[in-house]
C-alpha cells in the first residue's frame, strides 16, 4: 500500500449528542455523512478529560492526563515528551498545524510556538483571537479589524496591553469597542456577545482562514510526500458567532429542549453541582447559532475532501473527524464542560475513514481518546520511541515495556470488537479556571448500561441507568435497587482511577531497570 497520508479534521467543544441531533432533523451535514460512508462511526467515545489542553495533550502523546502532566487549561505540554507528530516528521511525513493547537496556555503568548511538537508548518489561531489571525485582518481587511476586536473575550491576557511590535494597548481599545457595539441588528434582533451572527463577512473569519491554509497545504504537496495535517477549529466554541447565511440551514422547531437541571430536586445531588443556579438565557437562539456553526464546519470538511480528491490522494488518506470535548449547551442547567460528566460533557463524536477502513460502519465499543495516537501510529506503521532501559534488574526487552494506555482502533474498523476490549471508559476532571478546591475533582467510569461519577471529600455522587434514563434525570446513587451496582462501579472507577498512572510516565525518566 502507499504510504498514507493522515488529516486530523477536529472541532472545539462538540459534543456527539449535538452532531446526533443535527442529523435527526435540526440541520443537513452532507460532508460528514460523506465521511460517514467511508468509514466507522464511533457512537461511544469518551473524552478523558473534558478541557481543551489536557485533552490534546492526550491526543498527541497518547499518555493518560496524569501521564503527560496537563491537568486542566493553565498547564502547558512539555515538547521534549515525544508525539505522534514527532514521530511522523523522524519518517519522513510533512506536518502541519492550522487553527487551534493549545499545547500551551493562552495566557502564555498569543503567537505560540508549536514547531517544537512536530510540525513543519503551522498557522496558529485559537480561542483567544490573537496572533496570526488577527494581524492578517488587520492586514487584509482593516475595514472589518474593529468588529473583530469587537469578538474577542480574553482580554486580560496580558499580551494584550502590549500587543505586537508597537507595544500597543490593544486591551484598552477591545474593552472600548464593546462598550458600545451592537450585536443585535434589525435583521436579527436576538443576537448578543454570546450568541449571534459575525460582524464581518465568513471570508474574514477565523473559520475560514484556517482551512484556506489547510487547503494551500494540501495543493502544495509534492505527489510522493505523505503528509500530516491537523486542521483544527475554535468553532463551535463559545462564544458562538456564525456567519449569518447559516441560521436558514437549521431547522428551529426541531432544535430539542435542554433537559432539565435534575440535581435541583434531588436531595442527593453533589454538592459541587448543588451549591449553584441553573444557568438561565436564550437558549433556543444560542442553539440556533450552535447548529449553524456545525453546518458552516461541515462546509470546510467538504472543502478538504474535495481537495485530497482534486490531488488523488482521497482514497490514500485517513481522515479522523473528532472533537476534544462536548459543551453542555444548557442541558441540565449548565453551560460548557469540565466537572459536569453528563452527555453532553463527555461524549464526542468520532469518525474514522481510510484505506481498508468498513464503508459505512458503526461501532459502540467504548473508545478513548488515548486510543487516538496509537490509531495513527498504527496507520503509519511507526510506533513510539522506546522507553529507556538499562541495568541487569528489568527481564523485559525494551520493545515489550508498555508505552501507552490506549489501543489503535483500526482493528475495530476492519475485523469488529475484539473480545478483550475494554468494557468501561474512564473520564477526569480538576479544578474548573476560576477555582482551587478539589471538591471539582470529578472522577467518572462509564459503561454501555450506566455512569458513575464520583466527587472526592463527601462532595457527592451520581448514578445514572443510561439504558432505562439515557436523559440522566434520575439519580440512583441512594436507590437500595442500585446498592450493589453502586458498588460494583465505585470499585470499577477505583480501579480505572490506579490504572491512570499506567503505564509508567515518561516525564523526567533515566531509564528502568536501574539501582
Amino acid at each position: 500500500m502507499k504510504t498514507p497520508n493522515i488529516v486530523f479534521f477536529m472541532v472545539d467543544q462538540l459534543s456527539a449528542k449535538w452532531v446526533e441531533a443535527a442529523e435527526s432533523g435540526v440541520c443537513e451535514l452532507p460532508n460528514l455523512q460523506r465521511l460517514k460512508k467511508r468509514g466507522v462511526n464511533f457512537t461511544r467515545a469518551i473524552t478523558s478529560n473534558p478541557v481543551c489542553c489536557a485533552t490534546r495533550a492526550t491526543l498527541a502523546t497518547g499518555m493518560s492526563t496524569r501521564g503527560h502532566g496537563v491537568l486542566e487549561n493553565g498547564y502547558q505540554l512539555n515538547p521534549d515528551l515525544p508525539t505522534f507528530m514527532q514521530v511522523l516528521q523522524g519518517c519522513g511525513w510533512r506536518t502541519g498545524a492550522f487553527g487551534k493547537v493549545h499545547f500551551q496556555p493562552h495566557f502564555r503568548g498569543l503567537w505560540p510556538d508549536y514547531k517544537p511538537y512536530g510540525f513543519d508548518e503551522t498557522h496558529i489561531t485559537e480561542d483567544a483571537r490573537g496572533g496570526e489571525w488577527l494581524d492578517w485582518v488587520e492586514e487584509n481587511h482593516p475595514d472589518h479589524y474593529e468588529s473583530v476586536l469587537a469578538t474577542i473575550w480574553p482580554t486580560k491576557i496580558p499580551e494584550f496591553a502590549q500587543y505586537g511590535a508597537d507595544k500597543r494597548d490593544l486591551r484598552a481599545r477591545i474593552e472600548k469597542i464593546r462598550e458600545t457595539f451592537q450585536w443585535a441588528t434589525e435583521e436579527h434582533p436576538r443576537n448578543t456577545f454570546g450568541a449571534s451572527t459575525l460582524p464581518f463577512p465568513q471570508e474574514v473569519c477565523q473559520t475560514n482562514w484556517i482551512t484556506g491554509h489547510a487547503l494551500d497545504f494540501i495543493h502544495g504537496m509534492d505527489a510522493d510526500q505523505p503528509f500530516f495535517a491537523q486542521i483544527s477549529y475554535v468553532q463551535p466554541h463559545g462564544p458562538f458567532h456564525v456567519p449569518a447565511e447559516y441560521l436558514s440551514r437549521v431547522d428551529t422547531s426541531k432544535i430539542p429542549e435542554p433537559l432539565d437541571a435534575e440535581w435541583v430536586q434531588d436531595p442527593h445531588a453533589p454538592k459541587e453541582l448543588s451549591r449553584r443556579e441553573p444557568i438561565a438565557g436564550d437558549w433556543e437562539y444560542a442553539r440556533h447559532c450552535y447548529f449553524a456553526d456545525l453546518c458552516h464546519l461541515d462546509e470546510q470538511l467538504g472543502k478538504i475532501m474535495t481537495a485530497l480528491e482534486e490531488t488523488g490522494r482521497l482514497d490514500d488518506t485517513y481522515i479522523i473527524f473528532l472533537s476534544d470535548h462536548g459543551d453542555m449547551c444548557y442541558d441540565h442547567g449548565f453551560l460548557s464542560k469540565e466537572e459536569k460528566h453528563y452527555d453532553a460533557c463527555i461524549r464526542v463524536p468520532l469518525v474514522i475513514a481510510g484505506p481498508g477502513v468498513s464503508p459505512a460502519a458503526t461501532c459502540e465499543a467504548m473508545v478513548q481518546l488515548e486510543d487516538i495516537c496509537p490509531t495513527i501510529l498504527d496507520a503509519a506503521s511507526q510506533r513510539m520511541p522506546l522507553l529507556p532501559k538499562m541495568g541487569p534488574y528489568l527481564d523485559v526487552a525494551a520493545d515489550q515495556i508498555p508505552a501507552l494506555p490506549g489501543r489503535s482502533l483500526l482493528p475495530l474498523c476492519t475485523a469488529g470488537i475484539p473480545d478483550d476490549w475494554r468494557k468501561a471508559a474512564y473520564s477526569e476532571s480538576y479544578n474548573h479556571i476560576n477555582s482551587a478546591h478539589h471538591g471539582q475533582w470529578a472522577r467518572t467510569v462509564r459503561t454501555e448500561q450506566y455512569r458513575y461519577t464520583y466527587y472526592p471529600d463527601g462532595h457527592g455522587e451520581q448514578l445514572f441507568d443510561l439504558l432505562k434514563d439515557p436523559d440522566e434525570q434520575n439519580n440512583l446513587v441512594a436507590d437500595p435497587t442500585y446498592a450493589e451496582t453502586r458498588i460494583h462501579l465505585r470499585d470499577r472507577l477505583l480501579d480505572l482511577v490506579i490504572q491512570q498512572d499506567y503505564p509508567k510516565t515518561r516525564r523526567d525518566l533515566f531509564a528502568f531497570g536501574v539501582h
